[in-house]
């Protein structure tokens, strides 16, 4: 079976959850069948890799539009394909038109939904609107449609009530536990600014609506002391955002010590070295479908507090491997907190409660260890996700 795989990121040019799952994805199904990988940007060396660079003439469109003429790029070179298999908006309208001209099923991996993201008009303006539509018209004539949690399933179903349910189907994010475990050195997070001797809270994310990155700022002012905390944050989304977070964190580090800002991607072995020493990770995203960062922390050992939306609550087991933060959201799609008070006050309690019983906390740690280990292996999210193209294929 030849299954072409369309994905806006591809290592070396990842900056989300979305890449590193295709990059794992694409590895473990290369062993089993003919796997073609066509990705945006620059060339990339691997032979069964093709790139598309955006095209000149759009040079001056809407991000929106210059994704879809990459998208029209690769439609054709997707003949031969018996399957064609898109990762994320960026990438549906590729995947759905290579279905139709090749009379060829296609299947959606959704890792974030248009419509719950409708922050992303500040950041797209119009192109907001031609996102939603590519995302719509995609995941409506897909052949199958894979979510990456139950939770992800029912927004699907809320968002597309158009959908057919038998065609959605769970398979989860995976974590490459060779690639991701425990490293109790030093000697790369020194550097950083990180005290190993002292208790941490630790975020990693980009600095975008959907990441709750604000209301951790908040709780934070409500940690301990001789607490520290470290954010791996970089890449917001828009000037505003950027500009809140900053004035958030340059508000913490006036009033108190210990908070370190780290604004670039980290290498594997550093952000390794940096999750083994958390006491604890935090998700306090308002929107995560999964949340392949929680599965990263974890087989690093980190004990995990995370908010209990999308499926963070299918990965994180509250009182065994971190500790589950209750939010009452808005239903417009922002996922924004009813009360955020309450939520930024139970999002401290639960961080408190973690950094005051450290050992407590590294048991869940290695419990979530273990988890990762056995839960969310690679190899069975590939089977799984092979037996999802043998029923699209069957129609």
């Amino acid at each position: 079976m030849r299954v072409d795989i369309i994905s806006k990121e591809f290592p070396p040019e990842v900056y989300g959850g979305a890449g590193v799952h295709v990059a794992e994805l694409s590895a473990v199904l290369a062993a089993r069948l003919d796997v073609r990988v066509r990705c945006f940007g620059a060339e990339r060396a691997a032979s069964n890799v093709t790139a598309y660079p955006d095209l000149p003439q759009l040079e001056n469109a809407n991000p929106a539009v210059r994704t879809l003429g990459v998208d029209l790029s690769m439609v054709g070179d997707v003949a031969g394909a018996d399957v064609v298999h898109s990762h994320t908006w960026y990438a549906n309208m590729a995947g759905h038109l290579a279905g139709l001209l090749h009379d060829i099923p296609h299947v959606v991996s959704a890792h974030s939904l248009e419509p719950l993201r409708p922050w992303k008009a500040e950041q797209l303006g119009g192109g907001y609107a031609v996102s939603s539509w590519a995302e719509r018209s995609a995941y409506e004539g897909a052949a199958a449609v894979i979510a990456v949690s139950n939770g992800m399933r029912a927004d699907i179903l809320r968002a597309y009530p158009r959908l057919d349910p038998e065609k959605v189907h769970v398979v989860y994010n995976g974590i490459d536990t060779d690639a991701w475990r425990r490293d109790e050195g030093t000697e790369l997070i020194r550097p950083l600014g990180i005290d190993p001797a002292r208790p941490s809270v630790v975020f990693v994310g980009r600095i975008t609506r959907q990441k709750g990155l604000p209301y951790l700022l908040r709780a934070a002012a409500r940690l301990p002391a001789e607490v520290q905390l470290v954010l791996c944050a970089g890449a917001p989304d828009t000037p505003e955002i950027a500009a809140e977070v900053s004035g958030l964190v340059g508000e913490l580090q006036r009033k108190r010590e210990g908070v370190v800002w780290i604004d670039r991607v980290l290498p594997r072995a550093e952000l390794c070295q940096v999750l083994s020493h958390a006491t604890v990770f935090v998700c306090p995203s308002i929107y995560e479908p999964l949340g392949i960062v929680n599965l990263e922390a974890m087989a690093c050992g980190a004990a995990v507090v995370g908010t209990n939306t999308g499926g963070i609550p299918e990965v994180v087991q509250d009182g065994v491997t971190g500790r589950i933060v209750p939010i009452d959201q808005l239903t417009d799609g922002t996922g924004t907190p009813t009360n955020p008070d309450q939520y930024v006050a139970d999002l401290a309690a639960a961080l408190i409660e973690m950094v005051a019983d450290p050992e407590r906390a590294r048991k869940m740690g290695l419990t979530g260890l273990e988890r990762a280990r056995q839960q969310f292996s690679w190899h069975s999210i590939a089977e799984d996700t092979i037996k999802v193209y043998e029923a699209a294929l069957r129609g």
